[in-house]
C-alpha cells in the first residue's frame, strides 16, 4: 500500500501528460488509493483488471524481451525466498515467540520434575521411608536423598549440612533421629550411587525452572508490563499463549477474554 520511489519514476516517465483522462488498472487498492493521491491518476482494480494482469502474468515472458519462461519461472522462485525471508526477520511477534515457548516449557518442566520426585521418593523410600513424612518440598526432598545417601552415615556433623537445606533446625533434628530409628531397609552402594545420581538430575531441573521463570519474569516485564502488574507474568504470558500473540490478545472483546480464562488449563 506504499508507492515506492522506483514505481513513481516508472509512473512519472510512462504516464501520458493528461493524467486525469487516463485510468491506471492496479491489483492492489490500496496502492491504488496511493498512486491517486500522490500522482493524481485515477485507478482501477478488481474485474477486468484482475483479468488482464492475470493475462500479463501468464504471458509475462513473450512480453519482455530476452526472458525465457524458464527464467521468469527462477525470478519468482527468488523473490518467494526473499519476501518469504523478509515476512520471518520482521516478525513482529518474535517477542510474544519467546514467552509462548517459555510458559509451555514452564508446564512440561512442572509435569516431569513432579513426576521424577515422585520416582525418588519412591526409589528412596524403600531406604529411608520415614523422610517422606518429615519433607514434602518435591525439590528439597531430591537435594536431602542425595546429600544423606546412606542413611546410617548420617551423624552429628551432618546436622549443619542437613538445616542448610531445609532451612529449619527442629527438621533437621527430627531427621537425624528418624535416621537412627528408621525400619527402612539396607540399600548397597551402587543402587545408592544411582539414586543420587538421578536426584542431581531432578535438583538441577529443578534450578532450571527457577532460572527459566525469571527469565519469563523479565521478558514479561518488557513486552507486556501492564498486563504483568494486572494479572501477574505466569497467568500473563498463559493469556498470551492461548491467544497466540499480545497482538491478537489485545484485539480481543473481553467476552473472549473471559472463555479464554474459562479453560482448565489456564491457572493449571
Amino acid at each position: 500500500g506504499v508507492l515506492h520511489e522506483d514505481l513513481r519514476l516508472l509512473l512519472d516517465t510512462h504516464l501520458p501528460a493528461k493524467r486525469k483522462k487516463a485510468l491506471l488498472g492496479v491489483a492492489d487498492a490500496k496502492l491504488g488509493a496511493a498512486i491517486l493521491e500522490e500522482l493524481g491518476c485515477p485507478c482501477q482494480s478488481g474485474g477486468v483488471v484482475a483479468e488482464i494482469l492475470r493475462g500479463i502474468r501468464l504471458h509475462f515472458h513473450t512480453l519482455v524481451k530476452g526472458l525465457t519462461a524458464q527464467s521468469a519461472s527462477k525470478a519468482q522462485l527468488g523473490l518467494g525466498h526473499s519476501y518469504s525471508r523478509a515476512k520471518v526477520k520482521f516478525n513482529v511477534n518474535r517477542v510474544d515467540n519467546m514467552i509462548i515457548q517459555s510458559i509451555s516449557l514452564l508446564d512440561q518442566l512442572d509435569k516431569d520434575i513432579n513426576t521424577f520426585s515422585m520416582r525418588v521418593r519412591e526409589w528412596y523410600g524403600y531406604h529411608f521411608p520415614e523422610l517422606i513424612k518429615i519433607v514434602s518440598e518435591n525439590a528439597t526432598y531430591c537435594r536431602l536423598a542425595k546429600f544423606i545417601g546412606n542413611r546410617k552415615e548420617l551423624s552429628e556433623e551432618s546436622l549443619e549440612g542437613l538445616e542448610e537445606i531445609v532451612m529449619d533446625s527442629a527438621k533437621a533434628q527430627a531427621i537425624l533421629e528418624a535416621s537412627r530409628s528408621s525400619m527402612g531397609m539396607d540399600i548397597s552402594p551402587i543402587d545408592l550411587i544411582n539414586i543420587e545420581s538421578f536426584s542431581s538430575r531432578v535438583v538441577s531441573l529443578s534450578e532450571y525452572r527457577r532460572g527459566l521463570q525469571e527469565y519469563l519474569r523479565s521478558k514479561m516485564s518488557q513486552v507486556a508490563p501492564s498486563l504483568s502488574a494486572l494479572i501477574g507474568e505466569v497467568v500473563g504470558a498463559r493469556l498470551i499463549s492461548h491467544a497466540g500473540s499480545l497482538t491478537n490478545l489485545a484485539k480481543y472483546p473481553a467476552s473472549t477474554v473471559q472463555i479464554l480464562g474459562a479453560e482448565k488449563a489456564l491457572f493449571r
